[in-house]
């Protein structure tokens, strides 16, 4: 039965691939080959039977039919073995992210094509599952399942059914992500775990066990809060208990007060009516006074009266006439001013004729003069006429001159080009300067760590430069200041090669410079200095034991003498000495292969990145000792100063120097020349001005004469006519005196005015005199009596005022005691308020006093309101609810913690009993690699079940101990043997029906790789495991394969056979030939042909 069925999935496979019989389990396809022959029901229910692929990334179009246990997917790289893991994701509802390939859908349609599809078939009891998903460039996706249409969730609850879980690293590991398993929490892999291996309901009960821990810390933050609450509100309550006592004492201190308030309003009436009635009697005896007094002054004040009367009509009348006579000379004012003014404007007019006299002289004057120019110009142009041609003069004048020019604009060219060549000199030379500033900056930094380490060191420096010319030969400053590394990454192997008192030391070409340098420095000026000597023959080309090609696939990339420069005497000594040139330095490859690398016999002394390694072989047995130590990190040669090109840079800036002084001076006489020629320039200029003014002169004179006659017709024409002048001037000053009489005239008749009101006013203030003077002498005489009226009549209104203000006050003060009693305007007091006040004193300081303390304690019951009792009656109902709902918050706890103990029982015993497994086999298997490995459950706290995690430790040497695996203590080979010793345990466990894992052999030793394809083999084939997919590009010469394996072999590229084309058989038998006449090659040493 499981024959036929085997045969009928080999013929349904036949389209895309042909089947051997002759090599079990071994085939092969032009695009992707794929067959099995295991029997349909050996697969473990939704395992995969067939994967399609159409214009699917490499492949245009593919079949491949996986075995039920291990499938080894061989291929080189670039064929398409991360293809059919990719196919696998995405036919089965995977993210794209997973395969860290993409992030879109259609980026994994085959370049040229629009659209691609992939069809996967799982095995299933009831009747096999197909899912098929169609892809387009456009990131659309099509799902149908078993031939329907179907969707993207229908499909992820079917795969789900069947426990498959694409985003779950210990089931799912591409290529892309074989790194991120080491990077996994131990949190994570502990949910990735239960998923993969545990029960269904392990992850759902941890799932719960975190959700009731949340749940349960937010209770018990709850039952916190309430008891803090609580507590608070117990210590507020005390706190509003005192504050209601003081409350009502506060209360009871304004009742006094506002009682001493009206007992002092009544009191304060009381003493201003008893003021207001002393008041009345004082204002009626003076009245009755006031009133005898003006009965005594009533005659002589009468007759007073009557001279006063008389004297009211005189003033009367001398007002109108001072106003009279004050605006009649007004008058006579304003004529004299018009008189005045009369009179300027005759001066004005005789002052215009005097103008016009000196306007007519002048006038005279400028003919004179334009005639007599004239008559000069005349006798200068008689003159000009006899002189001979200057046109020969001129013209000789302009050719030297347009010569001069000519040169003059040579030298000023060759001027810019000298002061252009000068600039870039400079500016050459300031680049030179600059950048040899930045090495005196850093040499001067080097020599500040010299003399900051070694004092005597630097003072010998010091020495040696101001006594160079003592030396016959080379003598070098201290090695760590000619010593210049190509890349500060170096710095630390040669600081590390090189002892710090060789890097201190002077280096000699010559012995007898090196005894004159000690002598003088060490011996007389006592300075400890070290000095070495160069040997005698260069060994500074010497080449090394062997070239460093050699040694690159061990990750060496170059010898010492490599990465520094030096003077040849320096590097001599250095090869001499420490043999730089034949100790190499590695990297971190060469720190993962170093058990291989200490065992290479011609090899004594190596760096890694970050280590040294010293190797020597006993003398009396092929044992190797091993000595290594970490860098130390670089102090001094991080900063380089290459000392040639120093040199180079101060000998350009001396040769720019140079230049620029040759330059100035060919600028000098250039400029000297250039003055010479203005000056010439000058010269020419003013000649030929002058020969041109001379040349136009007569011109100019015929021109100027007829201006002049021109000018002199036009002056005559605009003569002045002073006798028209003057008779109208004449005439003028006639009309002006005509005006001046009639102004006369009035200014006599207001004068004749003011004169009749004068005599008026004067006989009026005649008569008043008389009056007045009467009065006068009447008024002396009751002078006392008046003054005592005065007085008298004062006092009396000062009394009248005074009873008014005490009336107001006793009416304000009665409205505003009977408003704070709140009587009605006629209303008696209250016996309740009578006897009250009885008890309160009657002065108004004693009360003043008792109202001013009870203040002050008031003041002190400060931020006191009613609102107090109305918050002590709030919290003492808080409070009650708050210990309500503590209550009940704590039943809710303890029953939480009642349900979170069950459920971790039902989660943790499980989880332990599986972890113990999962330990088991992973430290099995690592005792077959004669290694260390556990696996356990780890907790930070026993109730935080959020973070209980797998931990996985491991030890692959035997002098170290246990360490967690991390991404960073273990190498990339040691993470990845222990990534795949993990899955394998997890893969006798069996509950998802497939695992795949893509390239994770990479970067193993072979040693470890064979070993770990062993535990595979062994364990993937079992008949209790579910199916396993190992994609690898390479596999090691003589590897073991059983019945159960199948191996499927991809081949791709542009001379691949086509797919009709394809012959297999003749293949394995082209592949016998070959094993018959290779006897010592084993069949699977050609599995990629």
């Amino acid at each position: 039965m499981s024959q036929q069925k085997k045969r009928r999935r080999i013929s349904n496979a036949t389209s895309d691939s042909q089947v051997s019989n002759n090599v079990p389990h071994m085939f092969t396809g032009s695009q992707a080959v794929a067959a099995s022959d295991s029997p349909a029901d050996s697969f473990v229910e939704g395992s995969i039977l067939r994967i399609t692929m159409d214009n699917f990334l490499t492949y245009d179009h593919a079949v491949v039919h996986p075995g039920s246990n291990l499938n080894m997917i061989l291929g080189p790289n670039g064929t398409g073995k991360s293809s059919i893991v990719c196919a696998i994701c995405l036919g089965l509802a995977g993210r794209t992210a997973l395969l860290g390939r993409g992030d879109k859908v259609g980026l994994f349609v085959k370049r040229g094509s629009r659209k691609g599809s992939i069809e996967i078939e799982l095995s299933k009891n009831s009747g096999n599952v197909v899912i098929k998903r169609e892809i387009s460039t456009e990131n659309q996706s099509i799902w149908t399942m078993n031939g329907k249409a179907s969707s993207q969730k229908t499909v992820e609850e079917e795969v789900k059914a069947f426990q498959i879980q694409i985003g779950n690293l210990c089931q799912f590991l591409p290529q892309e992500k074989v790194g991120e398993f080491a990077k996994m929490s131990k949190m994570e892999l502990l949910e990735a775990t239960e998923k993969s291996v545990g029960p269904p309901e392990m992850y759902t009960y941890h799932c719960e066990l975190k959700n009731f821990r949340s749940r349960e810390r937010e209770l018990e933050n709850l039952v916190n809060e309430n008891a803090t609450h609580l507590e608070k509100a117990k210590q507020r309550n005390e706190r509003n208990q005192l504050d209601v006592k003081r409350y009502y004492e506060k209360k009871k201190l304004l009742e006094n007060i506002e009682l001493l308030k009206k007992k002092k309003a009544f009191v304060e009436y009381e003493a201003v009516r008893m003021e207001l009635q002393d008041v009345k009697k004082e204002r009626e005896e003076a009245k009755k006074r006031l009133s005898k007094l003006k009965q005594t002054h009533a005659p002589m004040l009468k007759k007073i009266q009557l001279i006063h009367n008389k004297l009211q009509p005189i003033e009367a009348q001398i007002k109108p006439k001072t106003a009279d006579i004050k605006e009649a000379s007004q008058k006579c004012k304003q004529k004299r001013d018009q008189l005045d003014r009369k009179q300027k404007e005759i001066e004005d007019i005789r002052q215009a004729l005097n103008l016009k006299h000196s306007e007519k002289e002048d006038h005279e004057k400028r003919i004179a003069n334009t005639r007599r120019i004239i008559d000069e110009l005349r006798a200068e142009l008689a003159d000009v006429q006899e002189q001979p041609d200057l046109a020969p003069h001129i013209d000789a004048t302009n050719t030297e001159l347009k010569a001069n020019q000519e040169e003059r604009a040579r030298l000023e060219g060759e001027k810019v080009d000298i002061r252009r060549e000068k600039d870039n000199m400079i500016a050459e030379s300031t680049m030179f300067a600059r950048r040899l500033n930045d090495m005196n900056n850093m040499m001067k930094a080097k020599e500040d760590k010299l003399r900051g380490r070694h004092k005597d060191t630097f003072t010998g420096l010091q020495w040696l430069r101001q006594n160079r010319q003592l030396f016959s030969g080379n003598v070098h400053e201290p090695m760590l200041l000619v010593l210049n590394v190509k890349d500060p990454h170096f710095a630390i192997y040669v600081e590390c090669h090189i002892p710090f008192n060789d890097l201190r030391a002077f280096v000699f070409e010559k012995r007898a410079d090196m005894e004159i340098f000690m002598k003088e420095v060490r011996d007389k000026l006592n300075l400890k200095v070290n000095a070495v000597l160069a040997p005698a023959r260069s060994c500074s080309n010497m080449a090394p034991s062997r070239p460093i090609e050699s040694l690159r696939r061990f990750g060496f990339y170059s010898y010492l003498r490599e990465m520094f420069d030096a003077p040849t005497e320096v590097m001599s000594y250095l090869c001499h000495q420490y043999k730089v040139h034949d100790v190499p330095v590695g990297t971190a490859q060469t720190k993962a292969m170093i058990d291989k690398v200490i065992k290479e016999p011609y090899l004594k002394l190596i760096y890694t990145a970050e280590e040294r390694y010293a190797m020597k072989k006993s003398s009396y047995s092929d044992h190797v000792s091993t000595n290594n130590s970490m860098l130390r990190p670089s102090r001094f040669l991080t900063v380089a100063v290459d000392a040639d090109a120093r040199s180079q840079l101060e000998q350009q800036i001396k040769d720019c120097e140079g230049k620029i002084k040759a330059l100035d001076e060919r600028l000098k006489a250039t400029q000297l020349n250039i003055s010479t020629l203005e000056r010439r320039d000058n010269e020419l200029r003013e000649e030929k001005k002058r020969l041109l003014e001379q040349k136009g002169k007569k011109r100019q004179l015929e021109q100027k004469i007829a201006t002049k006659q021109d000018s002199l017709r036009h002056i005559e024409r605009n003569s002045v006519d002073l006798k028209k002048y003057e008779e109208e001037t004449k005439a003028k000053i006639s009309a002006v005196n005509s005006q001046k009489v009639a102004i006369v005239g009035e200014v006599v008749s207001q004068l004749k005015l003011r004169a009749s009101l004068s005599m008026e006013k004067v006989l009026l203030t005649v008569e008043t005199l008389g009056l007045t003077a009467e009065k006068t002498h009447l008024e002396r005489g009751c002078m006392e009596g008046q003054k005592e009226l005065r007085i008298m009549e004062a006092a009396f209104n000062r009394l009248e005022e005074k009873k008014t203000q005490r009336l107001e006050t006793c009416k304000a003060l009665i409205r505003t005691a009977r408003n704070i009693c709140n009587l009605d305007p006629g209303g008696d007091l209250p016996a309740v308020l009578t006897e009250s006040f009885s008890q309160l004193p009657d002065s108004l300081d004693e009360l003043d006093y008792r109202l001013n303390e009870e203040r002050s304690r008031v003041e002190c019951f400060t931020g006191l309101s009613e609102n107090v009792i109305e918050e002590c009656q709030r919290m003492e109902q808080e409070m009650q609810k708050l210990e309500t709902e503590q209550g009940q918050q704590r039943v809710a706890l303890n029953s939480f913690r009642q349900n979170i103990s069950e459920a971790k029982e039902r989660w943790l015993n499980p989880l332990r009993q599986l972890i113990e497994q999962i330990n088991e086999k992973f430290s099995d298997f690592f005792r077959s690699m004669q290694c260390v490995g556990e696996v356990d459950l780890y907790s930070e706290k026993e109730e935080e079940y959020d973070k209980y995690g797998i931990r996985i430790r491991v030890k692959f040497h035997n002098s170290t101990q246990l360490h967690e695996l991390t991404p960073h203590h273990q190498s990339g080979g040691e993470r990845s043997v222990s990534t795949m010793l993990y899955l394998m345990a997890l893969q006798e466990l069996n509950r998802c029906p497939f695992r795949v894992v893509d390239e994770i052999n990479q970067g193993m030793d072979p040693i470890n790789e064979r070993r770990v394809y062993d535990i595979v083999v062994r364990t993937a084939c079992k008949e209790t495991t579910s199916q396993y997919f190992f994609i690898t590009p390479k596999l090691l010469q003589h590897l073991e394969y059983t019945e159960e394996m199948t191996v499927l072999c991809i081949h791709n590229g542009s001379q691949m056979l086509h797919l009709g084309q394809w012959r297999e058989k003749a293949f394995i038998r082209r592949l016998a030939r070959r094993n018959n006449s290779q006897k010592n090659n084993s069949l699977h040493d050609n599995t990629g042909v």
